[in-house]
Protein backbone atom coordinates (compact mmCIF):
# COMPACT_ATOMS: atom_id res chain seq x y z
CA UNK A 1 0.00 0.00 0.00
CA UNK A 2 1.17 3.51 -0.82
CA UNK A 3 -0.37 5.33 2.13
CA UNK A 4 -3.81 6.64 2.99
CA UNK A 5 -5.89 7.78 0.02
CA UNK A 6 -9.15 8.54 1.86
CA UNK A 7 -9.61 9.37 5.53
CA UNK A 8 -13.08 9.80 7.04
CA UNK A 9 -12.85 10.79 10.71
CA UNK A 10 -15.85 10.86 13.05
CA UNK A 11 -18.12 12.60 10.58
CA UNK A 12 -21.62 13.79 11.41
CA UNK A 13 -24.40 14.88 9.05
CA UNK A 14 -28.09 15.72 9.12
CA UNK A 15 -31.11 15.97 6.87
CA UNK A 16 -32.64 19.17 8.18
CA UNK A 17 -33.17 18.68 11.92
CA UNK A 18 -32.84 14.90 11.68
CA UNK A 19 -29.28 13.76 12.40
CA UNK A 20 -28.25 10.81 10.23
CA UNK A 21 -24.56 10.29 11.03
CA UNK A 22 -23.20 10.38 14.58
CA UNK A 23 -19.53 9.49 14.09
CA UNK A 24 -18.53 7.48 11.02
CA UNK A 25 -14.85 6.69 10.48
CA UNK A 26 -13.32 4.87 7.52
CA UNK A 27 -9.97 4.68 5.77
CA UNK A 28 -8.87 3.50 2.34
CA UNK A 29 -5.24 3.05 1.36
CA UNK A 30 -4.07 3.40 -2.22
CA UNK A 31 -4.71 0.14 -4.06
CA UNK A 32 -7.01 -1.18 -1.33
CA UNK A 33 -10.56 -2.54 -1.60
CA UNK A 34 -12.81 -1.74 1.37
CA UNK A 35 -16.35 -2.85 2.16
CA UNK A 36 -18.99 -0.71 3.86
CA UNK A 37 -21.82 -2.76 5.35
CA UNK A 38 -24.90 -2.26 7.47
CA UNK A 39 -28.63 -2.77 7.49
CA UNK A 40 -30.92 -0.46 5.54
CA UNK A 41 -31.10 3.00 7.04
CA UNK A 42 -27.88 2.71 9.06
CA UNK A 43 -26.04 5.50 7.20
CA UNK A 44 -24.13 3.80 4.36
CA UNK A 45 -25.53 5.84 1.48
CA UNK A 46 -25.52 9.01 3.58
CA UNK A 47 -21.81 8.48 4.24
CA UNK A 48 -21.22 8.21 0.49
CA UNK A 49 -23.33 11.32 -0.18
CA UNK A 50 -21.37 13.32 2.40
CA UNK A 51 -18.11 12.12 0.87
CA UNK A 52 -19.34 13.19 -2.58
CA UNK A 53 -20.47 16.63 -1.37
CA UNK A 54 -24.16 15.87 -1.88
CA UNK A 55 -25.02 16.19 1.83
CA UNK A 56 -23.27 18.81 4.01
CA UNK A 57 -20.68 17.67 6.52
CA UNK A 58 -21.59 19.04 9.95
CA UNK A 59 -18.73 17.60 11.99
CA UNK A 60 -15.56 15.58 11.72
CA UNK A 61 -13.28 15.63 8.68
CA UNK A 62 -12.81 14.01 5.27
CA UNK A 63 -9.48 14.10 3.47
CA UNK A 64 -8.92 12.69 -0.01
CA UNK A 65 -5.46 12.48 -1.61
CA UNK A 66 -4.24 14.89 1.05
CA UNK A 67 -6.93 17.51 0.41
CA UNK A 68 -9.72 18.36 2.89
CA UNK A 69 -13.16 17.97 1.30
CA UNK A 70 -15.20 20.19 3.65
CA UNK A 71 -17.37 22.62 1.65
CA UNK A 72 -16.22 21.26 -1.70
CA UNK A 73 -18.91 20.78 -4.32
CA UNK A 74 -19.66 17.40 -5.88
CA UNK A 75 -18.10 18.29 -9.25
CA UNK A 76 -14.87 19.38 -7.54
CA UNK A 77 -14.68 16.10 -5.60
CA UNK A 78 -15.25 14.16 -8.81
CA UNK A 79 -12.45 16.10 -10.49
CA UNK A 80 -10.13 15.19 -7.63
CA UNK A 81 -10.57 11.56 -8.66
CA UNK A 82 -13.59 10.06 -6.89
CA UNK A 83 -15.79 8.01 -9.23
CA UNK A 84 -19.26 6.99 -8.06
CA UNK A 85 -21.54 4.16 -9.16
CA UNK A 86 -24.67 5.49 -7.43
CA UNK A 87 -27.44 3.54 -5.78
CA UNK A 88 -30.16 3.11 -8.38
CA UNK A 89 -27.58 3.44 -11.23
CA UNK A 90 -28.96 6.80 -12.47
CA UNK A 91 -27.80 6.36 -16.03
CA UNK A 92 -28.78 8.93 -18.67
CA UNK A 93 -31.88 7.33 -20.18
CA UNK A 94 -32.03 9.75 -23.12
CA UNK A 95 -28.48 8.84 -24.24
CA UNK A 96 -27.34 5.59 -25.78
CA UNK A 97 -24.72 3.36 -24.17
CA UNK A 98 -21.77 4.86 -26.03
CA UNK A 99 -22.94 8.41 -25.30
CA UNK A 100 -23.35 7.57 -21.60
CA UNK A 101 -19.75 6.39 -21.48
CA UNK A 102 -18.28 9.28 -23.45
CA UNK A 103 -20.24 11.84 -21.41
CA UNK A 104 -18.01 11.21 -18.38
CA UNK A 105 -14.69 10.48 -20.12
CA UNK A 106 -11.95 12.54 -18.51
CA UNK A 107 -8.23 12.94 -18.82
CA UNK A 108 -5.49 10.48 -19.60
CA UNK A 109 -5.65 7.14 -17.85
CA UNK A 110 -6.02 3.41 -18.26
CA UNK A 111 -9.79 3.38 -18.72
CA UNK A 112 -10.79 4.05 -22.32
CA UNK A 113 -13.92 3.19 -24.28
CA UNK A 114 -12.27 0.12 -25.77
CA UNK A 115 -11.10 -1.09 -22.35
CA UNK A 116 -14.58 -0.67 -20.87
CA UNK A 117 -16.01 -2.60 -23.81
CA UNK A 118 -13.43 -5.31 -23.19
CA UNK A 119 -14.51 -5.47 -19.54
CA UNK A 120 -18.21 -5.48 -20.51
CA UNK A 121 -18.63 -7.03 -24.00
CA UNK A 122 -22.39 -6.70 -23.59
CA UNK A 123 -22.06 -2.92 -23.60
CA UNK A 124 -20.28 -3.01 -26.94
CA UNK A 125 -23.12 -5.15 -28.33
CA UNK A 126 -25.67 -2.66 -26.99
CA UNK A 127 -23.67 0.53 -27.62
CA UNK A 128 -26.40 2.09 -29.78
CA UNK A 129 -29.25 1.16 -27.42
CA UNK A 130 -30.77 3.90 -25.31
CA UNK A 131 -30.23 3.81 -21.57
CA UNK A 132 -33.90 3.14 -20.86
CA UNK A 133 -33.83 0.09 -23.14
CA UNK A 134 -31.30 -1.80 -21.01
CA UNK A 135 -31.97 -4.50 -18.44
CA UNK A 136 -31.10 -3.88 -14.79
CA UNK A 137 -27.86 -5.82 -15.14
CA UNK A 138 -26.88 -3.94 -18.29
CA UNK A 139 -27.64 -0.64 -16.57
CA UNK A 140 -25.35 -1.60 -13.69
CA UNK A 141 -22.59 -2.52 -16.13
CA UNK A 142 -23.08 0.85 -17.79
CA UNK A 143 -23.01 2.69 -14.46
CA UNK A 144 -19.72 0.99 -13.56
CA UNK A 145 -18.25 1.67 -17.00
CA UNK A 146 -19.34 5.31 -16.83
CA UNK A 147 -17.57 5.76 -13.48
CA UNK A 148 -14.42 4.07 -14.81
CA UNK A 149 -14.36 6.46 -17.78
CA UNK A 150 -13.59 9.26 -15.30
CA UNK A 151 -10.33 7.37 -14.56
CA UNK A 152 -10.88 7.67 -10.80
CA UNK A 153 -8.29 7.31 -8.08
CA UNK A 154 -11.10 5.86 -5.95
CA UNK A 155 -14.11 3.95 -7.30
CA UNK A 156 -17.20 3.79 -5.07
CA UNK A 157 -19.97 1.28 -5.74
CA UNK A 158 -23.10 2.07 -3.70
CA UNK A 159 -25.32 -1.04 -3.43
CA UNK A 160 -23.23 -2.86 -6.03
CA UNK A 161 -25.62 -5.76 -6.71
CA UNK A 162 -28.95 -4.61 -5.25
CA UNK A 163 -32.00 -5.86 -7.13
CA UNK A 164 -30.07 -7.99 -9.62
CA UNK A 165 -30.75 -11.61 -10.51
CA UNK A 166 -28.32 -14.18 -9.00
CA UNK A 167 -26.47 -14.89 -12.26
CA UNK A 168 -26.11 -11.18 -12.97
CA UNK A 169 -24.82 -10.60 -9.43
CA UNK A 170 -22.16 -13.25 -10.01
CA UNK A 171 -21.11 -11.50 -13.22
CA UNK A 172 -20.91 -8.12 -11.49
CA UNK A 173 -18.81 -9.55 -8.63
CA UNK A 174 -16.47 -11.21 -11.16
CA UNK A 175 -16.06 -7.91 -12.99
CA UNK A 176 -15.42 -5.94 -9.80
CA UNK A 177 -12.74 -8.52 -9.03
CA UNK A 178 -11.13 -7.82 -12.40
CA UNK A 179 -11.18 -4.08 -11.70
CA UNK A 180 -9.70 -4.76 -8.27
CA UNK A 181 -6.86 -6.77 -9.82
CA UNK A 182 -5.68 -3.69 -11.75
CA UNK A 183 -4.80 -2.00 -8.44
CA UNK A 184 -7.86 0.24 -8.46
CA UNK A 185 -8.81 1.58 -5.01
CA UNK A 186 -12.43 0.68 -4.27
CA UNK A 187 -15.20 1.13 -1.70
CA UNK A 188 -18.04 -1.38 -2.09
CA UNK A 189 -21.37 -0.93 -0.33
CA UNK A 190 -23.24 -4.23 -0.29
CA UNK A 191 -24.66 -6.92 2.00
CA UNK A 192 -23.11 -10.04 0.43
CA UNK A 193 -20.62 -11.04 3.12
CA UNK A 194 -19.26 -14.00 1.15
CA UNK A 195 -18.49 -11.93 -1.94
CA UNK A 196 -17.07 -9.03 0.08
CA UNK A 197 -14.82 -11.34 2.10
CA UNK A 198 -13.18 -12.54 -1.13
CA UNK A 199 -12.92 -9.12 -2.73
CA UNK A 200 -11.97 -6.69 0.03
CA UNK A 201 -8.93 -6.18 2.26
CA UNK A 202 -10.71 -4.32 5.04
CA UNK A 203 -14.29 -4.08 6.25
CA UNK A 204 -16.43 -1.51 8.08
CA UNK A 205 -19.92 -1.96 9.56
CA UNK A 206 -22.28 0.90 10.35
CA UNK A 207 -25.14 0.89 12.82
CA UNK A 208 -27.34 3.90 13.58
CA UNK A 209 -24.94 6.27 11.88
CA UNK A 210 -21.79 5.08 13.64
CA UNK A 211 -18.91 2.79 12.75
CA UNK A 212 -19.42 -0.13 15.14
CA UNK A 213 -17.02 -2.70 13.73
CA UNK A 214 -13.96 -2.77 11.49
CA UNK A 215 -11.30 -5.31 10.67
CA UNK A 216 -9.14 -6.91 8.01
CA UNK A 217 -10.13 -10.03 6.10
CA UNK A 218 -8.73 -12.42 8.72
CA UNK A 219 -10.68 -10.67 11.48
CA UNK A 220 -13.74 -10.57 9.24
CA UNK A 221 -13.62 -14.35 8.84
CA UNK A 222 -13.04 -14.93 12.55
CA UNK A 223 -15.95 -12.67 13.50
CA UNK A 224 -18.36 -13.66 10.72
CA UNK A 225 -21.12 -14.61 13.17
CA UNK A 226 -21.05 -11.30 15.05
CA UNK A 227 -20.82 -9.28 11.84
CA UNK A 228 -23.72 -11.24 10.38
CA UNK A 229 -25.76 -10.44 13.48
CA UNK A 230 -25.09 -6.73 13.02
CA UNK A 231 -26.37 -7.00 9.44
CA UNK A 232 -29.52 -8.96 10.29
CA UNK A 233 -30.87 -7.55 13.56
Amino acid sequence: MAGTLLSIDEITASYGEAQALFGVSLRVSAGQAVSLMGRNGMGKSTTIKVLMGMVPLTGGAITFAGEPLRRKRAYHIARLGVGLVPEGRQIFSALNVKENLLATARGQGPWTLSKVYSLFPRLMERQHSMGNQLSGGEQQMLAIGRALMTNPKLLILDEATEGLAPLVREEIWRTIGEIRSTGQSIIVVDKDMAALSKLCDHHFVLERGRTVWEGDSASFAENAASVSKLLSI
